[in-house]
């Protein structure tokens, strides 16, 4: 089969080396993207007179077939047309005959493939952001049904202030909040057309970019011919807002495998999102939770492979470049595949209440509420975090808690502590007056559930 840029070549290839050359089966992802590209540029060449109105009925018609044929199933691509482009033109040959050779006029493969992956990204980026929309409700969802569900805050994975469950919750909205405004900033970029811009310089044809960009429903056109053909900046942007979504999914991800252990017992999952063991009949494994902190890693490698493919290319295009797509389709694919099955598990967890806040009974959580105490009974803070630490220390040493310290042992500690230092102890108490802006109260909650709900709404 001689190639549709054969003419300048006398040899031809081995087989085994086509292959290597080859994108068609990476690149046909975007088969119809590549049609839409291309009904568009068509269209404008028929209104600029390039080509005349019966040339672009029939290619558009051709065109036209191609598309149902793709959405249909029909089509089947070739290795040996190396990419979505030339498969397409050679099957739109098949259609209409030579006619097809006149779509290609004012056009290069360089802009066709940017424009192709301007298109693909920007509805994979939509769907994505009504994912994480998805999510972010289901969260806020268990946020208030959880308002007064007690459980330890952590630092360092150790026990340090009580909170409410419902706050823990919504730090991870707030997360996934940051991570839409950035995807939407990253439409900006993306929402660009790069066609007209040919191989790297432009065209003598008299082209309408701005015509071609209105029909794709993209807003804006690259200003240089060069930086349309090699930017690759808005996929480094999405591989860097998906790597941050993805650590943000795996951090709560490695809470939710700690939460369902049996030390913890802070939260059950559904059997759809757990799996047993060959070997020991009693495992409930979380590995839906586990395979999202492991897809983590292969997020992080498509953003690190693309900045190292980039880092030394000089303009314009170059071969390198056909390794942009693989891992912007992983990416693309395995963040919409996380936020969905997060979102499904989240939504069906059971919340163990009792167990959560029985941890913050045993344990020295409440060491804090007791410096406060002190500190708001006249004594400077400092010497309240001292005084509080030895007696952390003793009970530490005889087995016992805050809780259970005498009122006449709090006394000998300083005359100013009276009953009311065990209601201070509380766990409930502890969280409750936790009221400053953003806390974790019960109240600055509830008010929070309500902005939120409001501004989503």
């Amino acid at each position: 089969m001689e190639k549709l840029w054969g003419g300048r070549f006398e040899g031809k290839s081995e087989p085994w080396i086509e292959s290597f050359g080859a994108s068609i089966s990476i690149d046909q992802k975007m088969a119809q993207e590549d049609i839409t590209g291309s009904i568009a540029h068509v269209k404008m060449l028929g209104k600029t007179g390039i080509l005349t109105a019966e040339e672009v009925s029939e290619i558009l018609r051709g065109l036209k077939q191609l598309e149902m044929k793709l959405q249909s199933g029909k089509v089947t691509f070739s290795e040996q047309n190396e990419d979505i482009h030339l498969n397409i033109e050679k099957l739109l040959h098949d259609e209409i005959g030579p006619l097809a050779g006149k779509m290609h006029t004012a056009r290069s493969r360089n802009d066709q493939v940017a424009t192709d992956m301007h298109l693909y990204l920007k509805n994979k980026v939509h769907e994505i952001i009504q994912e994480i929309k998805r999510f972010k409700q289901i969260l806020l969802t268990q946020a208030e049904e959880n308002i007064t569900t007690i459980m330890p805050g952590y630092t360092h994975l150790q026990h340090a202030q009580p909170i409410s469950f419902a706050h823990h919750l919504l730090a991870y909205h707030a997360m996934l909040t940051r991570d839409v405004e950035r995807f939407f900033e990253n439409l900006n970029r993306i929402d660009k057309s790069p066609l007209g811009a040919c191989a790297l310089a432009g065209t003598t044809f008299p082209i309408d970019p701005k015509y071609t960009a209105a029909l794709l429903g993209l807003k804006d056109i690259y200003h240089n011919s060069l930086d349309a053909v090699s930017d690759r900046d808005f996929i480094v942007e999405f591989l860097s807002n998906s790597a941050l979504i993805m650590m943000h999914l795996s951090r709560l991800a490695e809470e939710m495998i700690l939460w369902t252990s049996h030390e913890f017992q802070f939260i059950t999952l559904s059997d759809a999102y757990t799996t047993g063991s060959s070997i020991m009949p009693q495992k409930k494994n979380p590995d839906m939770a586990e395979l999202i902190r492991g897809k983590t890693g292969r997020v992080y490698g498509n953003l690190v492979s693309l900045l190292t493919t980039l880092k030394a290319l000089p303009l314009a295009y170059n071969k390198d470049m056909q390794e942009d797509k693989e891992g912007m389709f992983d990416t693309a694919e395995t963040v919409l595949s996380c936020l969905k099955i997060f979102s499904s598990m989240a939504k069906e967890m059971k919340v163990n209440h009792e167990t959560m806040i029985q941890a913050t009974q045993k344990d020295f959580s409440n060491a804090t509420e007791l410096a406060d105490y002190l500190a708001k009974k006249g004594i400077p803070f400092r010497s309240a975090h001292e005084m509080v630490g030895k007696l952390v220390l003793s009970c530490v040493k005889r087995g016992i808690y805050l809780q259970d310290v005498t009122l006449a042992e709090y006394q000998t500690l300083s005359p100013l502590i009276t009953a009311d230092v065990y209601q201070a102890l509380r766990s409930e108490t502890a969280v409750l007056k936790r009221s400053s802006y953003g806390g974790t109260g019960f109240r600055q909650i509830e008010e929070m559930i309500v902005l939120l709900k409001k501004k989503e709404s």
